[in-house]
């Protein structure tokens, strides 16, 4: 089966609206064309409409850094499914070694949110990965199932069929160290093995999985040539215009 790769700039908590429209800008004029690549950007909240309305016409589609999964309630601080689709946002990004780390987030909770991400049509680019002393003590497959495992636990197949996995090692976050490919495809290979047993081998061929952790120019070539490496979730690299589309247009 053939999967479109998918490229997604994870802007974080960078980019003043300002900023973010002459990104998304740039980004239009270099890679607003592609078709064979699907590109997403996923600026904060408070630029998304800014950057809606600079990639309107063009292929690049939005994404969001998280949700919450009620539609409405008082749950300050929080931003629902209803809000982010009427603005135009496509895919949501949820358990990112942030948001696990800083912000106490579970597996479970990650599960209610892909539930709800489904419910409104949108799709969740949803991560998984191991920190490094779990590397260390060679526990990468037994976390990074059971993240896989809990995540994605009793969630339709036909929509886990359409959904993203974003595979971040945490020790190469941001660190500028990047898994070798054998690793990437190590832990890409392992992730649809287990979407295949807790699913199908269809839904399995079907998923995209994404690799994330100091993506550049430079390296995404020989990550991406890997047989089970679908895309890449990139973080630094994606804010500024001209490293984000070399990673685009990798190959």
């Amino acid at each position: 089966m053939s999967r479109k790769p998918i490229i997604a700039g994870n802007w974080k908590m960078y980019k003043t609206r300002q900023e973010a429209a002459d990104l998304a800008n740039g980004l239009v004029s270099r890679v607003g064309t592609k078709k064979d690549v699907e590109v997403v950007l996923c600026p904060t909240y408070t630029s998304l409409e800014t950057v809606a309305q600079a990639i309107r016409g063009s292929q690049i589609r939005l994404g969001a850094q998280n949700c919450y999964f009620e539609d409405q309630g008082a749950f300050t601080g929080e931003i629902s499914l209803p809000m982010l689709k009427e603005i135009g946002v496509h895919y949501v990004i949820i358990g990112h070694s942030e948001r696990r780390q800083f912000f106490g987030e579970t597996d479970a909770n990650i599960n209610k949110k892909a539930a709800a991400i489904y419910r409104h049509g949108l799709t969740p680019i949803i991560c998984v990965g191991e920190m490094l002393e779990e590397r260390k003590a060679n526990r990468t497959a037994d976390v990074v199932t059971k993240q896989v495992e809990g995540c994605l636990a009793g969630l339709p197949a036909d929509k886990v069929a359409e959904s993203v996995i974003a595979y971040e090692p945490v020790w190469a976050i941001g660190t500028g160290v990047v898994a070798t490919k054998e690793q990437a495809q190590e832990a890409h290979a392992l992730i649809r093995a287990v979407v295949g047993k807790m699913f199908s081998q269809n839904v399995a061929e079907a998923v995209r999985i994404q690799y994330g952790g100091s993506v550049k120019p430079n390296n995404v070539t020989e990550i991406m040539v890997q047989p089970d490496v679908d895309g890449a979730l990139v973080g630094g690299a994606s804010l500024e215009a001209d490293s984000f589309a070399g990673i685009v247009n990798f190959g």
